[in-house]
């Protein structure tokens, strides 16, 4: 097995609920990838709470901040209540802007499609989960809504909830410089812009505005490169009925959440969606399906999500051989269809009955890329 030779220290992080299972299992396939990692890891979420008392420890910011790249499990994040997403958290902590999400079918699965491949770039910072929150009730709905008043934009509720939606020229412009620089380096076809601009004029007008400059930038050098724009939820009816006509996707924030699962269960669910938050200093990977607790220890969780995460953690380390050994492995044994864990087999079989558990199918995996 052709590799790079170099030993890659990689901050690892198990996560909640099945994390440390289907960690386990995608740590057996990239063993089996002949690539050399060495594995540093660090507890976050409720497995650290339980431990220290800390849901982010300092050691865990310290670890990938030495090491530049990270490959975590799930975090689990209550909804409505609590503390704020610790995703969130470690993308603003580490200044990981583009959140890069690709959606490609696999033979086998059972989907819906049978030839998707997007690639979806979320920007990361902004927009409505910048967490620019206001408590109803608070202070700060109060003085915010005097100043909405005063300007004769409009009156707040006195019992709202706020929460801001800051979309600027500098996110913007390296969210999109990021997709076309994707595309160029790929050979991908077209981007595609997602917004509303139509509704909010000064947000979304301002990223639609902006995504376009960007694109006008590159005309000359990569004229190959479509770029389009689609309003949002235009874009979501398109996805469903013609996902061929997509090929790049550049969204803000909220949308880019939304549309990125609608793309994953165009291609079979979040089970085989993999995720990654780069920045211009650190690299995070991670499955995007949550935590599933009720699944917990049971051996039963589908590892393909963050197996496919490993993937792209492999290419970006430079890595290329491994990857494709193991991307085509997955895809191999997803295609022959006799060993699958619980979800693969009842999407393409509508029965449970001979599921394999989470670990015998990262083994049959692990086989075909050594065998």
């Amino acid at each position: 097995m052709a590799t790079t030779g170099i030993t890659h220290t990689v901050t690892l992080i198990p996560g909640d609920g099945i994390g440390p299972e289907i960690t386990r299992a995608m740590q057996t396939v990239i063993a089996a990838s002949g690539a050399d990692i060495n594995w540093e890891i660090q507890q976050a979420g409720e497995a650290s709470f339980e431990m220290s008392g800390e849901l982010l420890p300092q050691a865990v910011l310290d670890s990938i901040r030495s090491n530049k790249v990270a490959l975590k499990g799930p975090l689990t994040t209550p909804v409505g209540h609590g503390f704020r997403s610790l995703n969130v958290t470690l993308r603003k902590e580490l200044d990981l802007f583009s959140c890069i999400r690709p959606s490609q079918s696999f033979h086998g699965t059972g989907a819906r499609y049978e030839d998707v491949d997007i690639v979806l770039f979320r920007e990361n910072t902004e927009d409505l989960y910048a967490g620019i929150e206001f408590e109803q009730g608070s202070e700060g709905v109060r003085r915010i809504a005097e100043v909405v008043a005063d300007l004769g934009a409009g009156d707040i509720r006195d019992d709202a909830g706020l929460s801001l939606k800051p979309i600027s020229v500098f996110g913007t412009r390296r969210i999109m410089k990021a997709a076309m620089d994707y595309a160029v380096a790929n050979g991908r076809k077209k981007v595609t812009i997602i917004h509303k601009a139509n509704i909010m004029k000064h947000t979304d007008g301002l990223f639609l505005r902006v995504c376009r400059e960007v694109a006008a930038e590159y005309a000359q050098s990569a004229p190959e490169i479509e770029v389009d724009d689609w309003i949002v939820d235009a874009a979501c009816t398109r996805l469903v009925t013609n996902p061929e006509l997509f090929d790049v996707l550049v969204c803000p924030n909220l949308f880019g959440d939304i549309v990125s699962d609608l793309c994953a269960g165009l291609v079979g669910g979040l089970g085989i969606a993999p995720g990654a938050n780069i920045g211009d200093d650190f690299a995070l990977f991670e499955p995007v399906h949550g935590s599933a607790p009720s699944y917990a220890g049971q051996n039963l969780a589908n590892p393909t999500a963050i197996m496919l995460s490993a993937v792209m953690m492999l290419r970006h380390l430079g890595e290329q051989n491994a990857a494709e050994r193991v991307h085509k492995a997955i895809a191999e044994v997803i295609a022959e269809g006799k060993v699958l864990t619980y979800d693969l087999m009842r999407m393409r079989y509508g029965t449970t009955d001979g599921a394999s558990s989470t670990q015998e199918y990262a083994d049959a995996i692990a086989e075909r890329i050594v065998g």
